[in-house]
């Protein structure tokens, strides 16, 4: 009975197979239309009805332009053999826990707003507006078990377990391989630094399989999503014991654009940073070598999962991705090492995905972002992508889109952005008249701008408008210059504006008769205490009247050009404090250090507790100078003998100088300003017998008081007086220690023998190097085309930079001067569209099969940044 019942179905089988077949020929052409506008990862999902696992391997600090991929030839064998590589593979900010936010939640860094490693990482803001909304948390609700091991944000401090995720094993704080803290859902957990228990990668990589496995053992159909955010090869580069002798040569990190200092055509850090000095050049080879070293584990670990996801049989459901927060330097333009910097080295970073139907062995030319991995992730799972992320799904890129019949020979162009925006750094500040403050000018040609300038009302007449602070003249050669108004209109021009945007009814001079008004005393005595101000300023510097111009402006000619830099407007000290560097590099200092430039990394200088060199008579002023009884200058021997020596001291000298003259120049404003918001009493000659009533006059005060400083502006100027308060408490901290090393306004870092704890051991002793700067703030366009592959950026400072990478790949010459108004007008109009771009449709400018025209005429608004 059993064999009739299963012979019958036998029989019938060949008629369904036929049926089967002329089916989808009977619906005719509109079938077979929609059945190819499906994807075959699509179809592949519907037919298994199974969804797949997803893991991302994500490294720390991994570049690609420096050659870190050759230490990994499992991984370049399983996912590039075996997967499609990303050839333009970008991090849309090079630095950590903004990167990695971008990474969380498909976002640029402009909209969920963590700015720097410190700004808004992992902040209670973070925690109520973000972390609620990460692809982690749309995953989880879909069904898929999730799992986080290793680095999450550089702030995070492991005192809660962020939603979305179902185990949870992340690093506290910053990147580490030995001595770290580790919260283990919800639970704090030591380690130290026993290799076979603690070291980082190996602890990722094991609980990431073991939780794998438990997975699929208890929910076999529930689908996993993984991430192994590994710390290598982040600092402090401590390799497994087994790989500390690997790479003894290695030198992948040697570039074009190695050591390639100093570079006065770039912004100011690599203006300030001259050529590399032998030791920082060794300490660069170490660091590579250390880095590649560090990248061993992490290949291994990609081979370990791999095998684990072969022996449980579902390599071919689960989507391997790898990639890295950002990019690295290592020596490139003279900087010793860091990231942050809008270059290619910096922003490019490996990609590599391997899964269901991606092509195996294949180059993909198309843009990928770390604002794309979110909204790829949870297309790779089925789930609907916010309209808020930023990012695009890449699934549609991997899709072979192979033909359904002989008669589908071609393939139809993809549509796929072809720019993006690179940022870096927290928004600028706005003036009283709307418009960003800015540190430090253009270093634009005069001649291209200075037409446009005179054409303007405000610089035609004769320094005669209020306010006005430039007027264009001509010179007996007949070229237009802009020279600076001297008269009392510029003074009083800020002071005016703040009074007149109070209202008339402040400068009205009929009161009432009970209210104590002092507003035009107090301005008549802040003016004369200004002119004082400025008068003495004329005296004391009178020996050095060339520094006193140099303080307001900065022009010089090269080849044939004049540049030009106003230091009035905006200027800081603190974030701008090249600029007195540079002034104090002409004429004889010039010529004594044609020898030997200043890189601005110098040996740090052991602190000497010897009273050999000053008397107890003394007055010690630095620690290496000091003032004699007799008002002689008494000095260490070898600051007489070295002439680097000299240099280094000198500018520690002038930076703290400027860092003072700063302190002293805000506390007199802050005391000028508590002076005229006095409530006690009036500030004027008016009897106190026509106040009838204390209490009266103290409330009438303070009603004055709280017209001129509202309850915003007050809180504003707090949150400023503490920052002033914390950077003094730095600079007194600094001076306390003797260290040398630390500058205002720089990122500096100190190296010395004891920094590396795991071999190869740094021998050569201790070194000082400085790496980026306060005002290193910008807004990149990178586009990548058929016709154009170019970089422009716009610093905080209003210094710009354009590289062709066609002729130009290594971004050795900036050639912003070689472009015309047209294109600059073009570019900065793209640059601010993606600035303030919201969603995947704003944030994604695409190109279809016709490239767009970009130096074409343009016809919108003119730009006036460009002109200085």
């Amino acid at each position: 009975m059993a064999g009739k019942g299963l012979s019958a179905p036998l029989h019938l089988l060949p008629l369904l197979l036929i049926l089967v077949g002329i089916l989808p020929v009977a619906q005719g052409s509109g079938y077979l239309s929609g059945y190819r506008q499906r994807s075959r990862l699509q179809r592949d999902r519907q037919s298994r009805n199974i969804r797949p696992n997803i893991i991302l391997i994500l490294t720390d600090d991994q570049d690609i332009e420096l050659g870190s991929m050759q230490a990994m030839n499992k991984t370049r064998q399983i996912l590039e053999k075996g997967g499609t590589h990303f050839s333009n593979a970008f991090s849309t900010t090079p630095m950590c826990c903004p990167s990695r936010s971008t990474i969380l939640t498909g976002k640029y860094v402009h909209n969920h707003h963590t700015y720097t490693n410190n700004e808004n990482c992992s902040s209670p803001s973070w925690q109520a507006h973000h972390e609620p909304h990460t692809f982690a948390v749309h995953l989880n609700n879909s069904g898929y078990r999730t799992a986080f091991f290793g680095k999450y944000l550089n702030e995070y401090n492991g005192s809660y377990v962020p939603p979305g995720w179902k185990e949870w094993v992340a690093l506290v704080k910053n990147s580490r391989f030995y001595n770290y803290t580790l919260c283990r859902n919800g639970v704090r957990e030591k380690h130290s630094s026993d290799y076979p228990k603690d070291y980082l990668t190996d602890i990722i990589t094991n609980d990431s399989i073991n939780y794998f496995r438990m997975s699929k053992k208890m929910y076999p159909h529930r689908p996993v999503m993984m991430v192994l955010s590994h710390v290598a090869p982040h600092g402090p580069e401590d390799s497994a014991p087994q790989y500390s002798s690997a790479f003894p040569n290695a030198s992948q990190h040697i570039t074009p654009s190695y050591n390639y200092a100093p570079n006065q055509d770039k912004h100011w850090i690599l203006r300030y940073t001259g050529p590399m000095k032998p030791v920082h050049m060794q300490f660069t080879n170490m660091l590579q070598r250390r880095r590649m070293q560090t990248l061993l584990s992490v290949d291994d670990s990609v081979e370990k999962v791999y095998n684990m996801l072969m022996e449980t049989g579902e390599l071919d459901n689960t989507y391997l991705i790898y990639t890295s927060d950002h990019g690295y330097h290592i020596g490139q333009f003279g900087l010793v090492k860091g990231k942050s910097m809008p270059y290619e080295f910096d922003i490019r970073v490996p990609f590599y995905v391997r899964g269901p139907n991606v092509e195996q062995g294949a180059t993909n030319p198309h843009i990928v972002l770390n604002v794309d991995l979110a909204p790829t992730l949870l297309d790779m799972a089925g789930v609907d992508i916010p309209a808020e992320m930023d990012g695009k799904s890449i699934l549609k890129l991997l899709d072979t889109d192979r033909p359904v019949n002989r008669f589908q020979l071609t393939r139809k162009a993809k549509t796929w952005r072809d720019s993006f925006l690179v940022e870096r750094g927290k928004p600028l500040h706005k003036r009283p008249d709307g418009k960003e403050m800015a540190q430090e000018e253009n270093f634009l040609p005069k001649y291209q701008r200075v037409k446009d300038l005179c054409q303007k009302a405000e610089y035609q007449t004769s320094c005669q408008q209020p306010g006005q602070k430039w007027q264009c003249v001509e010179d007996p050669t007949g070229k237009l210059r802009l020279y600076k108004c001297k008269g009392m209109a510029s003074l009083y021009a800020p002071r005016m504006q703040a009074l007149m945007a109070r209202g008339a009814s402040n400068l009205s001079p009929t009161l009432n008769s009970e209210t104590c008004n002092c507003a035009d005393v107090g301005f008549k005595t802040s003016v004369m205490k200004r002119k004082k101000l400025l008068t003495k300023k004329k005296i004391k510097s009178g020996k050095t009247v060339s520094r006193k111009r140099w303080a307001r402006s900065v022009s010089f000619e090269l080849d044939g050009d004049l540049y030009a830099v106003d230091l009035e407007e905006g200027y800081q000290p603190l974030g701008s404090t090249n600029s007195s560097w540079a002034r104090d590099m002409t004429g004889a200092e010039r010529n004594e250090e044609d020898t030997e430039e200043f890189s601005g990394m110098g040996v740090t200088a052991k602190p000497t507790t010897s009273n050999k060199l000053t008397t107890p008579a003394a007055l010690k002023v630095t620690y290496r100078c000091s003032i004699l009884m007799n008002d002689t200058v008494k000095c260490d021997g070898g600051l007489y003998k070295s002439l680097q020596a000299w240099k280094d001291h000198k500018l520690h000298i002038e930076h703290e100088i400027e860092t003072l003259q700063t302190k002293i120049k805000n506390l007199r404003e802050v005391k000028g300003h508590l002076k005229k918001v006095r409530p006690e009493e009036c500030q004027c000659d008016t009897p106190s017998y026509l106040f009838e009533n204390k209490d009266t006059f103290r409330l009438n005060a303070g009603r004055v008081h709280s017209l001129r400083m509202p309850s915003k502006q007050k809180s504003q100027w707090l949150q400023k007086e503490q920052k002033r308060r914390k950077k003094l408490r730095k600079f007194l901290k600094r001076l306390q220690n003797n260290d040398t090393c630390s500058m205002p306004g720089l990122t500096c870092f100190t190296h010395d023998n004891h920094h590396w704890q795991t071999p190869p051991f740094w021998t050569m002793g201790p070194f000082c190097a400085c790496t980026s700067a306060n005002n290193n703030t910008y807004w990149c366009l990178r586009t990548i085309n058929d016709t154009h592959n170019f970089l422009f950026c716009e610093f905080a400072t209003g210094f710009l930079e354009y590289f062709d990478l066609n002729t130009d790949p290594y971004q050795l010459i900036n050639a912003v001067s070689t472009l015309d108004r047209n294109a600059l007008n073009s570019m900065h109009q793209q640059l601010m569209d993606l600035r303030g771009c919201k969603g995947h449709k704003q944030c994604n400018p695409e190109k279809g099969g016709k490239e767009r025209n970009y130096f074409s005429e343009y016809r919108g608004q003119i730009w006036e940044g460009w002109v200085g």
